[in-house]
């Protein structure tokens, strides 16, 4: 692969060597449908197609039957996604691939329905206000129960399991999934976490959760095999409300990430227009890019100009695409010669089957249609 463009470069993450900065971002296609959530042949020749990627990072999987809130989303918790992910990573690593999976927990973003009637957990008893798409269709979420002592640490154990299963099924690595208004950002969030235990109040106390899901993850697979993902101005989406202690929080959170040997932490530019918004930082990459001393990885509405220019600028180390590699599956050979990108049917992003999701051509399938 040519090295001309700054994408198209090699990069080391933990002890792999990638081919490219091309990284595929993170998304959920509600693909597993069956009754164990499991991956099964269509998720092995999804990823199997985009294995150009320099990492694919799956689309997140659920720690545990308590950590679900979307409709066919598969998991890591038991022995029949283990077998099911093995083939993926099989898969991948046989096109000299490398694979992340997402460790996902959504927290109050869920519904009763999918808890046997029971409410879904959270930091505090507070509604986030959207909806949970459920077996049914979608459904209005509704006031969480705030978690125990017991289920906090129940759940951090829960994504210890998970990284454990991961390793066991053939990972390169995970990527917590602290962000987009889920479990864990959750915590960070003074307007969703009202604790006055030892995980609420103080900005050290929201983020406490973090750092002891990493260091129980760092007892069953070395830290530079974890990533994390943040996204510090979210606003208006996911059922978050951002106030004027969120970036110092994420300020907070980002300087003690420096304490780790991670993979690498995974940024998301802001969702909505926060530029009116004097206390939310409209330019994550340029703000946590001198603060941050690992590798950094960019992700939300770029292309592969945009990709190009900010690791040009040296304000981020890779990029994570997500709706291109949907629809363009060998993203980084398209971008090395400049190829036209295919558009993508936003009507099957979550539909089940292989139509929106393993029937996008390869650039050389293309051109010979």
């Amino acid at each position: 692969m040519s090295t001309n463009q700054a994408l198209l470069r090699p990069i080391t993450v933990g002890n792999k060597k990638l081919s490219n900065r091309v990284w595929m971002a993170p998304m959920t296609r509600s693909r597993a449908a069956n009754p164990e959530n499991k991956p099964f042949e269509i998720h092995t020749k999804y990823y199997e197609q985009r294995a150009s990627s320099g990492l694919i990072i799956t689309e997140g999987s659920q720690i545990s039957k308590r950590a679900v809130g979307y409709i066919n989303t598969p998991g890591i918790y038991s022995q029949e996604q283990i077998e099911g992910w093995k083939e993926v990573t099989k898969a991948v690593h046989e096109e000299n691939g490398h694979i992340f999976i997402q460790l996902w927990h959504v927290g109050r973003i869920s519904h009763p329905d999918f808890h046997n009637g029971e409410l879904p957990l959270a930091p505090s008893a507070i509604n986030p206000n959207e909806k949970s798409y459920t077996p049914e269709g979608f459904k209005e979420t509704v006031t969480p129960k705030a978690m125990s002592i017991e289920e906090i640490k129940q759940t951090i154990e829960d994504f210890k399991n998970g990284a454990k299963n991961a390793m066991e099924a053939g990972f390169d690595g995970v990527e917590i999934h602290s962000s987009n208004g889920y479990l864990l950002h959750q915590f960070f969030s003074a307007t969703s976490n009202v604790r006055t235990d030892e995980y609420g109040g103080s900005i050290e106390n929201r983020a406490k959760i973090l750092f002891e899901v990493i260091d129980a993850i760092k007892e069953v697979m070395p830290e530079n095999k974890i990533g994390v993902r943040l996204n510090p101005s979210l606003n208006g989406v996911f059922g978050m409300k951002a106030d004027k202690e969120t970036i110092p929080t994420f300020d907070y959170i980002i300087n003690k990430l420096n304490e780790y040997d991670l993979a690498y932490l995974h940024l998301s530019e802001p969702f909505t227009d926060v530029s009116d918004i004097p206390y939310l930082e409209p330019n994550i990459a340029k703000r946590y890019r001198p603060i941050y001393k690992g590798t950094l990885v960019i992700n939300n509405q770029f292309d592969q100009e945009k990709g190009n220019k900010i690791i040009e600028e040296g304000l981020a180390d890779a990029v994570a695409f997500g709706k291109l590699f949907i629809s363009n599956p060998d993203l980084p050979i398209r971008f090395e010669s400049d190829a036209a990108l295919a558009e993508w049917d936003q009507d099957t992003f979550y539909t089940p089957g292989e139509k929106g999701y393993t029937d996008y051509p390869l650039l050389e399938e293309s051109k010979v249609g």
